[in-house]
């Protein structure tokens, strides 16, 4: 080969070259930008106190809401003061697997975001070994008919490829991959928000069964020396036999709700155990009676509800990753421009194999061309085009519903919480009159001022009204961490309201 040859086959691809770095990068995906969506100025349930509006701090101003999802959450949990709580979510986060799977999930999506960016640079190789080939006397220019000999050839090359990011599409696809691994991420947080949340709740829910235990285990005592004082009557001949039966069944009912609570403890401590990344055989708690969790959590801004929520930033994150593969689509209407090259030596033998004389290269190439332009598919194109809008239209519907949620859910529990906090100070004085009333009722029993029908309903009420305060504060607490979980995490404003412990007041 003459050197004017190479400097045409250089300059030619050189041009191409040229042309190339001219396009390359020219992104054909729609300006991105996140859609607009529910966004009020305030929360309508917010409560109106001035403690809450202390902490919070933000109730004047407004901003605009920013991607932030990586903000530190924090141990959140720490606002509630217990040390066994702590400890359960330390475990949890150690050991849970659905957040092991997650965490694999982020590993996955930065795996494929690594191989697409390979994409961006040129791939190199080396090979070595013999090759036995006849060709036909055509490839050599020679007429028909001649025996070409079969041979044996040697060859030692490096290899080299590209595909030039002609508008684009490679780096189109790797903005896509990037947001699908900020996807990956965010839904990690998510899992962890959820997790975290999950341990809290059925730590409260377990610990509010313990409180109706207690409360049962008054009530069968209660039931016990109630049945004791009827048959202490019945001896005398001051009542009949029906009071006795109705004595032994309103112990027995008792008991039998000690049982239900019992059962339902059970399988909330083999729960929390999964959480824990535990077999259910493997754990158990002491029983340690709920007290009225007394946290406020200021809700701020929405607009900090579109930062914080780790799910609101991973259905963000997907509309992007939707929008960068139109980009790729619409690439692939345009021509795609493919580099390749090899260089090295070819011998007829190995002992010739690294002569001068022997080396070779290839620009370009050997079949086909280095720039292909597509002009029929059957609608391929076309087609893919359409998916990729229509992807990125379901993703923009389902983060403004997920938005939506989101504040539904804020909204949920902070409705929750203010009406609670009335709902358990008139429970309170329930269980104060309830209790005062069943203490007269035994009272005048005794005396045989009234008749048992009296006792067995002051008594029931009592129950049901002791049973719905503790059940109350339950709620309660399970409302406050759910409200956290609403609002995307913790961050250390919350305060302590004082508040009367029903247990307390019945007594």
């Amino acid at each position: 080969m003459s050197i004017t040859t190479v400097k045409r086959i250089f300059a030619g691809s050189l041009t191409l070259l040229g042309a190339a770095l001219l396009t390359a990068g020219c992104s054909l995906a729609p300006a991105y930008k996140v859609p607009a969506a529910a966004n009020p100025d305030a929360f309508k349930e917010t409560p109106a106190t001035p403690a809450v509006a202390a902490a919070g701090n933000e109730t004047g101003s407004w901003k605009i809401a920013q991607p932030s999802d990586q903000i530190p959450r924090g141990k959140w949990w720490v606002i509630f003061d217990d040390p066994k709580l702590d400890d359960l979510e330390e475990q949890a986060l150690a050991a849970n697997q659905n957040l092991a799977a997650a965490a694999a999930r982020v590993k996955e999506a930065r795996g494929l975001l690594e191989a697409s960016r390979a994409d961006l640079f040129p791939t190199v190789g080396a090979g070595f070994g013999p090759t036995r080939e006849k060709v036909s006397p055509t490839s050599l220019f020679q007429p028909d008919g001649v025996d070409i000999p079969a041979q044996t050839v040697w060859r030692a090359q490096a290899t080299a490829s590209y595909e030039a990011d002609l508008f684009g599409r490679v780096s189109d696809a790797v903005k896509a991959s990037r947001a699908q691994s900020e996807e990956s991420e965010a839904l990690l947080h998510s899992v962890q928000l959820s997790l975290e949340a999950d341990v809290a709740a059925n730590y409260f829910r377990l610990r509010e069964l313990d409180a109706e235990l207690q409360v049962y285990t008054q009530n069968v005592a209660l039931r016990e020396d109630t049945l004791k004082l009827v048959r202490s009557k019945f001896g005398a001949g001051d009542v009949s036999e029906l009071d006795v039966a109705r004595a032994r069944t309103e112990l027995a009912t008792a008991q039998s709700d000690a049982m239900t609570a019992q059962r339902q403890r059970a399988t909330t401590e083999h729960s929390l155990a999964v959480l824990l990344g535990k077999a259910p055989a493997e754990f158990s708690m002491a029983s340690n009676p709920l007290k009225p969790v007394q946290i406020r959590i200021p809700p701020g801004l929405p607009s900090a509800l579109l930062e914080r929520r780790p799910d609101i930033a991973a259905a963000e994150r997907a509309m992007a990753a939707a929008n960068a593969q139109i980009g790729v689509a619409k690439a692939a209407y345009f021509p795609a421009l493919s580099i390749t090259g090899n260089a090295g030596f070819e011998a007829a033998t190995l002992g010739d194999l690294f002569k001068w004389s022997s080396r070779a290269f290839l620009l370009g190439p050997l079949a086909g061309t280095a720039l292909t332009v597509p002009l029929f598919d059957g609608g391929r194109r076309k087609g893919n085009l359409a998916n990729a809008r229509a992807v990125f239209d379901e993703d923009v519907a389902k983060y403004r519903q997920q938005v939506l949620q989101a504040f539904q859910e804020v909204e949920d529990n902070l409705s929750d919480l203010r009406i609670l906090e009335q709902q358990t100070q008139t429970q309170n004085e329930a269980v104060q009159a309830s209790s005062r009333a069943a203490e007269i009722s035994r009272t005048q029993y005794r005396e045989g001022a009234v008749n048992y029908l009296d006792v067995l309903d002051a008594e029931r009420t009592v129950l049901q009204s002791q049973t719905t305060a503790v059940q109350l504060s339950g709620v309660q607490a399970v409302a406050t961490v759910n409200l956290v979980r609403a609002l995307g995490g913790g961050w250390g404003d919350a305060v302590t309201v004082g508040a009367a412990d029903p247990q307390q007041e019945a007594k």
